[in-house]
């Protein structure tokens, strides 16, 4: 259970243009995450801006953009951050095979060189923070500027996601 009461389109004092808008993102529906992030309006449009676009606006590969979340969620141990992408990375492409070797991706022959370094680099953000100087230089070789950032935020932006599911104890959706 949430450690917060939800919000919804319901609760007193809500933006109700704010719901809207998310849950035109969402397609129709508010996730639990949303339900607790409309506590804070500026923080909700925030949040579904930067998101939106990591999702939507980006060059980056999907299926690149996918296995890379997922990887933040198993090394954070959130439970509802790879429960919402799984589906995902399917959509994107990404085969199940894939999916189900990314704990152990170093050992793996699943995945291609481009999708290693890419892992080794979310592992290194995740874990170390400071990434090495042999982890980028691997990683750049396969991104351009623009991927290249986008990866980075990606990385950075579901770190922070993993973290505020696990810090407010927010469950899967039933």
């Amino acid at each position: 259970m949430a450690r917060l009461e939800f919000v919804d389109a319901s609760t007193p004092g809500v933006d109700a243009a704010l719901v809207n808008m998310v849950k035109e993102r969402r397609g129709g529906e508010l996730l639990n995450l949303d339900k607790l992030l409309l506590h804070s309006a500026p923080l909700a449009r925030g949040w579904n801006a930067m998101f939106g676009a990591i999702r939507t606006g980006c060059i980056l590969d999907g299926g690149v953009r996918e296995l890379v979340i997922l990887l933040v969620a198993i090394l954070n141990r959130a439970p509802y951050e790879f429960a919402q992408h799984a589906p995902v990375a399917l959509e994107e492409g990404v085969p199940q095979s894939k999916i189900d070797a990314l704990a152990n991706w170093a050992e793996s022959g699943e995945f291609n060189p481009r999708e290693r370094d890419a892992l080794a680099y979310a592992t290194a953000m995740t874990l170390q923070v400071q990434v090495p100087d042999d982890v980028f230089a691997n990683v750049r070789r396969h991104f351009g500027d623009r991927e290249m950032v986008e990866l980075t935020a990606t990385i950075a932006g579901y770190n922070m996601v993993s973290r505020f599911l696990e810090a407010m104890q927010i469950e899967v959706e039933r």
